[in-house]
């Protein structure tokens, strides 16, 4: 059986996040005359304006010839600091950020438009201006006035049929032998069925949960969950775990950002905890795992604690993963281990202090239950998809 690994270097912290850029700004980036080989255009999209802060996803589209491999810079206005960012290994010096794909992202094929990766910025001053690609410059804005030559019904991307939502390039993975895959495919009703059932263990209000043929990861159905603010409006899909189940996967895509009050997205029932929820959600504006029997907290809700946490980025697919087994816990999104959501057997300052306070803690999970629990006043609309789990990790 596969071994939880032990914590990576942190490469990013996200805790008091702050910004002047306005909302839906955008900063695209078109080749000139000598540019970076299959880069057509590089976008620099706010997708979210919280007031002192914002969340911005960096998309590249690939012209003739296909990008493998891409390391992308560019510079912000002085003063302005990228907090956190996620799908992309990075760094800032002074006003110059560099980002490289993380391995599965690394590949644009020509003529696709694909997000790379997001990050939040704190700071004064408008999006970045210009890029470079694997070293070499992007080009300088060109209007697209000044080419009428150009029938845009030849570009084979350009079809608008297509649902920006989703990105067939980025399918889940296969379905091992001993796992249970589910993209909800077989939902023929607009109320999820068969093996999932709609519900909440204490109490139901406004919150919804029905199966959504519009906005998919893979496939074309997902579960939409309408999440109520206050505690009594929330709502959970759930089914039963086999016994064997250890490693999960679940793909989320939010419409808000984690507020700072504590909610809830994934529950499980743990026998061995008299009945009571381990549960996935967040706090202070990050992901984190809460144990309903003693409300202990991981990490630990310092502000230490909390940077080696993430955000959850807003209006894209995540692929969070997670593997329970032996009174160890382990945590990735998109394939990144999170530092601050585990737990190794190996005590750690500000992450698991409270959680060892149960040095008994060994869960026997009884079931699986997406949704949303909000104890304050958030609500929030999110999509799940491909949810799998096993005895082996099944990936992303």
């Amino acid at each position: 059986m596969a071994s939880i690994p032990t914590r990576p270097r942190r490469l990013a912290a996200a805790v008091a996040l702050s910004a002047a850029v306005a909302a839906g700004a955008i900063a695209t980036v078109a080749a000139g005359p000598a540019h970076a080989v299959g880069c057509q255009a590089l976008d620099y999209r706010v997708v979210s304006d919280w007031g002192g802060g914002h969340q911005a996803a960096v998309s590249l589209t690939a012209e003739d010839g296909a990008v493998n491999g891409w390391t992308i810079e560019f510079h912000l206005k002085p003063g302005a600091q990228v907090q956190s960012a996620w799908n992309v290994d990075w760094s800032q010096s002074g006003t110059a950020f560099t980002g490289s794909d993380v391995g599965w992202n690394a590949a644009v094929a020509a003529g696709q438009t694909r997000e790379l990766f997001g990050l939040v910025v704190s700071g004064s001053g408008a999006p970045p201006a210009t890029f470079k690609l694997n070293g070499v410059d992007c080009g300088p804005m060109e209007d697209p006035t000044d080419t009428p030559s150009e029938d845009p019904t030849d570009d084979p991307t350009d079809d608008p049929t297509d649902d920006p939502t989703d990105d067939p390039t980025d399918p889940p993975g296969d379905c091992p032998a001993g796992a249970v895959c589910d993209g909800f495919e077989d939902q023929t009703g607009t109320v999820p069925g068969g093996e999932w059932t709609v519900g909440a263990q204490d109490c139901t209000g406004t919150g919804t949960a029905t199966v959504d043929s519009s906005v998919a990861n893979g496939g074309d159905r997902s579960i939409r969950v309408d999440g109520g603010a206050t505690y009594c409006n929330h709502v959970f899909v759930g089914r039963d775990l086999p016994a064997d189940a250890e490693w999960f996967r679940v793909y989320m895509r939010h419409t808000t950002p984690q507020p700072a009050t504590h909610t809830t997205m994934i529950a499980m029932h743990d026998r061995n905890d008299a009945g009571t929820d381990l549960r996935l959600g967040g706090q202070n504006a990050m992901l984190q795992w809460n144990r309903e029997s003693d409300d202990a907290t991981l990490p630990a809700q310092s502000p230490a604690g909390v940077a080696l946490s993430e955000p959850f980025p807003v209006g894209t697919w995540i692929c969070v993963e997670y593997r329970i087994a032996g009174g160890e816990l382990a945590t990735w999104v998109d394939g990144r281990a999170v530092e601050g959501l585990t737990v190794d057997g190996v005590p750690t300052h500000d992450v698991d202090a409270q959680w060892l306070s149960k040095p008994s803690w060994n869960p026997d999970l009884a079931d699986l239950r997406l949704g949303w629990e909000s104890y304050g006043n958030d609500a929030d609309t999110v999509w799940y998809d491909d949810v799998a789990f096993g005895p082996e990790r099944i990936g992303c």
